[in-house]
């Protein structure tokens, strides 16, 4: 999977998209990024501040900001919204405490200004553990059908497995080039 974001490489020449990639502490974001980058996972301790790595995939290149999705640090996301061409927001399936936090944290970004244009992809994490809710059910619980000018799409995922992020980035990498 390495090889994943080299699938960009012809579809919008050389240019570089921003793409931030949010979600509560423990989602998976730092996993799911390296995942992407590397092609395999790796150890990772909580973020705290931000990982930035630049990502190829097909003709696109990501500058993929990964933020700490701790209590303390969500108020400074809106810090790095200017220019951000797509949000990966990453939720714990099984963290069914945390939803309504989770559902609260994405409504309020989705609110600010700076992000109205951005694509919005949704990765229901962590479905490989048992007791996870569906794609269908975090669908709900993040009221994703109340976005109705936001183009969005909700992936099935497992980070650690790396099940669902080559379709997730095939459409986001579609939705792109088609947005241009």
């Amino acid at each position: 999977m390495g090889g994943l974001f080299s699938y960009f490489k012809g579809l919008l020449g050389s240019k570089e998209m921003r793409i931030l990639i949010l979600g509560l502490d423990g989602a998976g974001k730092t996993t799911i990024l390296y995942r992407l980058q590397a092609g395999e996972v790796v150890t990772t301790i909580p973020t705290i501040g931000f990982n930035v790595e630049t990502v190829t995939y097909k003709n696109l290149k990501f500058q993929v900001w990964d933020l700490g999705g701790q209590t303390s640090i969500r108020p400074y996301w809106r810090c790095y919204y200017t220019n951000t061409d797509a949000i990966i927001y990453v939720v714990d399936s099984a963290d069914r405490d945390r939803m309504g936090i989770s559902k609260s944290e994405l409504v309020s970004m989705l609110e600010e200004d700076e992000l109205k244009d951005a694509v919005l992809v949704v990765l229901a994490n962590k479905q490989d553990i048992e007791g996870a809710m569906s794609v269908t059910e975090v669908h709900g619980a993040l009221g994703l059908d109340k976005l109705k000018s936001r183009t969005f799409q909700i992936f099935k995922a497992s980070a650690t497995k790396g099940e669902g992020l080559d379709e997730s980035m095939e459409w986001l990498s579609d939705t792109l080039q088609n947005k241009k």
